[in-house]
């Protein structure tokens, strides 16, 4: 439906995005991933039709489009909300009514449809408000209710959740896969989270200044959780690893890399989990060292080099990886 090809963007001649391709079809969702100052937001920029990329083309339907006229149209297709998105002044429920007004929706239509998408998002009570009013976590899930009310083919969402607490992140991201389910929205979001990308996500993009990486799943493990909430022992491959989870059935680990800490010997702590294993990697990442571990699972963790010289972490040294079970996140 809608794709990049060849993107290279820049600002006052320096270079801040190279893309090869970019494609989000019907029904997808693309996470973009990566730190501040990525190229997240410029891509979406670009790929929203607000600005005409340096280089590369834009298709929409397999049609380039090239004019600031083309671009216009295409936006009646394609929705950005921003992280900081804005309302204008009014009530919650004007600020969704505006762009159906915009579109020419019949005018007996308009308000049920936009007190529709405000119920998506458990918004009802808001839709009365004044919009100057709300929290920020509010305006952006206003805003997203506004976005899907107009029925875009295409839903850009730039770290739209990233002030809203864990329950309204669920609601949101449920309510796009609940719209999803009934046509075919393609959805491309920015996050900086990679829990949320993969959770909501059924491809990533990962940028790191401006270019593609690739993404590596690191010590992510696809489980069945046992039930009961509280701490859980999860069975993974042939260890078991201690978890706190409040629901049971198929979930996916996640243990960040620098929450494991390496001894040659096991610890005397309160980690719950402590598996033993040998180095079979060693690699640099900026400052730190990526140890890979055998130990019955391939674990991941981040050392300093200093540490890892103290350890004498060599390629089939010995070595103890300890985690908490706090640090397991379940989603």
């Amino acid at each position: 439906m809608l794709e990049a090809q060849g993107l290279v963007h820049a600002y006052e001649g320096r270079t801040v995005l190279t893309v090869g391709r970019v494609a989000l079809e019907p029904g997808s969702r693309l996470a973009l991933v990566g730190p501040n100052g990525s190229g997240k937001s410029t891509l979406l920029r670009l790929l929203a039709f607000l600005e005409p990329p340096t280089l590369g083309a834009l298709l929409l339907e397999g049609r380039p489009v090239r004019t600031a006229g083309e671009r216009r149209a295409a936006r009646r297709r394609v929705t950005l909300v921003e992280q900081r998105p804005y309302l204008f002044r009014g009530t919650v429920v004007a600020n969704v009514a505006f762009p159906l007004r915009l579109r020419g929706t019949p005018a007996a239509d308009v308000e049920p449809r936009a007190r529709a998408a405000l119920a998506r998002f458990h918004l009802e009570p808001l839709a009365g408000r004044q919009a100057r009013e709300l929290s920020e976590g509010e305006i952006q899930r206003v805003a997203v209710a506004r976005a899907l009310a107009a029925r875009p083919d295409v839903l850009l969402l730039d770290e739209a959740a990233s002030a809203a607490d864990r329950a309204a992140q669920h609601a949101l991201f449920a309510a796009v896969a609940e719209e999803q389910a009934q046509r075919p929205l393609a959805v491309c979001f920015a996050s900086h989270l990679l829990e949320e990308a993969y959770r909501w996500s059924n491809a990533l993009l990962a940028l790191h200044q401006g270019t593609p990486v690739p993404v590596t799943p690191e010590n992510l493990f696809r489980v069945e959780l046992p039930g009961g909430g509280g701490m859980q022992r999860v069975v993974v491959g042939p260890v078991d690893i201690f978890v706190i989870a409040d629901r049971g059935g198929p979930a996916t680990l996640a243990i960040p890399p620098e929450e494991i800490v390496l001894s040659r010997e096991p610890l005397r702590s309160s980690a719950r989990n402590c598996l033993a294993g040998r180095v079979v990697r060693l690699a640099e990442q900026d400052a730190a060292i990526r140890v890979t571990i055998d130990a019955g699972i391939e674990l991941v963790a981040l050392v300093t080099r200093r540490s890892c010289d103290e350890l004498g972490l060599v390629v089939g040294a010995p070595v103890c990886a300890s985690f908490k079970s706090v640090a397991v996140r379940v989603f």
